[in-house]
């Protein structure tokens, strides 16, 4: 990046706290777009490698970064704390959050460097932004280090300063290139001023930046690797199965990976109900049976199905947890506007809740007895035998009926009637209905995801 347009990107002070791969990089990166950057770590070794000039991690680019932005003065140095924190209008921590015994997340080194800047904060007068760029749980910013800040400080997050929290998607090998280059820049933030403060650091990178609420901000890191691991177990199991078969599995991938409109696309990764339908609950089942005749393991994808019903059961348990009888449901086929009913879950749903002893009526624009046949009748006469008590052709007849509604479609008409319930009746929405955001704050509504 050029100096002229590191420079538009406007100057400021920063003071980053553990000068590991992420705060190496993030350091050198933000000096090199024109901030005055004062790197602080506990290690005197790493302190003095980068007083030098030399990174402490090895990759592309980072070096002669490194060495450039240390010589012109943009990068320096301290093992003192509250000297950089007064010295500076933003401290990022980059420390460590290893894995403690049991598997959770270790926060202590979170811990200590919250107190340091906090204890420093208490002496310094003017507005300073705490960003938190380390990998943690969702909750751990607000419960666990803005009370430490608070307490060492003597002041109030968000009141008498800030506090994000910035996540960094950097690749090991490639991290100077990904942060000048980001897929996105998220930013979740204790008030408007920190946020804007934070994102103005990364002005004029491409991506879609996100202003988000402190804990989304913590939870989309997971996310993102958890998504990464899927994906590197998913392609292995692939190459298992069709080493097995016999079949060259980067010829099968090449093209499942042409496929950007359904497979590699956001298609399918919108949280809502279980799946079901005349294919997928069929095909996993047979690649996963293929697989057992094989006599070979493949956890992911045997565990889809077992996945699904868990969602499955989630829905029934929300209506449970309500303790009350009569329920209205809203969509009956597998796919909104169709009448295709083969493995559909809402017919799950429903017959399971009427095997519990819930009084249900179902309304399904779409879904007429008198026009059923074939497959789409056989299978709702085996799953609702009784069927032709609880379909009614009549929006009003379930809303008249019902005590809990479950929405299971975003047809306006239905969207139209629950939007005339009262805040005593419940909507569990399967399908986030319009304006969720709004629901989401009103009594009697319930996301089964969200």
């Amino acid at each position: 990046m050029s100096e002229q347009s590191a420079t538009a990107a406007g100057q400021l002070a920063v003071s980053v706290f553990g000068l590991g791969y992420v705060g190496c990089v993030s350091a050198a990166c933000l000096a090199a777009r024109g901030h005055a950057v004062i790197g602080v770590d506990v290690n005197p070794q790493k302190v003095e490698f980068l007083r030098q000039g030399k990174a402490p991690v090895v990759e592309e680019r980072i070096g002669e970064l490194t060495a450039d932005v240390v010589a012109s003065g943009r990068l320096t140095v301290s093992n003192d704390a509250a000297t950089a924190v007064r010295e500076s209008d933003i401290s990022i921590v980059c420390v460590g959050t290893p894995s403690a015994p049991g598997g959770g997340l270790s926060t202590r080194y979170l811990e200590s460097a919250s107190e340091e800047i906090g204890a420093a904060l208490a002496d310094k007068a003017d507005w300073h932004v705490v960003v938190f760029r380390s990998t943690m749980v969702p909750g751990t910013c607000e419960t666990v280090l803005i009370p430490l800040l608070e307490k060492a400080s003597g002041k109030r997050a968000g009141v008498d300063f800030g506090v994000c929290v910035n996540p960094e998607f950097l690749r090991e090998g490639t991290s100077v290139w990904d942060f000048e280059n980001p897929p996105k820049t998220v930013v979740g933030e204790s008030d408007s001023r920190s946020g804007e403060a934070v994102m103005s650091l990364y002005e004029g990178l491409d991506g879609p930046r996100f202003r988000v609420p402190i804990a989304v901000a913590e939870m989309t890191k997971y996310v993102d690797n958890s998504f990464h691991a899927l994906k590197v177990t998913f392609g292995n199991e692939i190459g298992a199965l069709c080493s097995t078969l016999g079949l060259d599995s980067h010829a099968v991938m090449e093209m499942f990976l042409a496929d950007t409109k359904l497979n590699i696309s956001p298609a399918y990764l919108r949280p809502g109900f279980a799946f079901g339908g005349s294919c997928l609950p069929k095909d996993v089942r047979a690649l996963t049976h293929t697989a057992r005749q094989h006599d070979l393991e493949l956890p992911v994808l045997a565990n889809v199905l077992v996945s699904n019903e868990a969602q499955l059961r989630r829905a029934v348990d929300i209506v449970i947890g309500l303790g009350k009888r009569k329920v209205g449901i809203f969509g009956l086929s597998f796919k909104s506007g169709t009448d295709d009913l083969r493995e559909s879950p809402l017919v799950d749903l429903a017959e399971r809740l009427i095997g519990k002893g819930y009084d249900v009526r179902i309304y399904d624009a779409n879904v007429a007895l008198s026009r059923l046949m074939g497959a789409n009748r056989a299978y709702l006469e085996e799953h609702l035998p009784h069927i032709g008590q609880l379909l009614t052709g009549e929006i009003e007849s379930v809303l008249e009926h019902g005590e809990v509604f479950v929405a299971g479609t975003k047809d306006k008409a239905v969207v139209e009637a629950i939007d005339t319930l009262g805040p005593d009746r419940t909507v569990i929405d399967l399908v986030r209905l319009p304006d969720a955001e709004q629901r989401r704050l009103q009594p009697g509504y319930v996301g089964i995801g969200w």
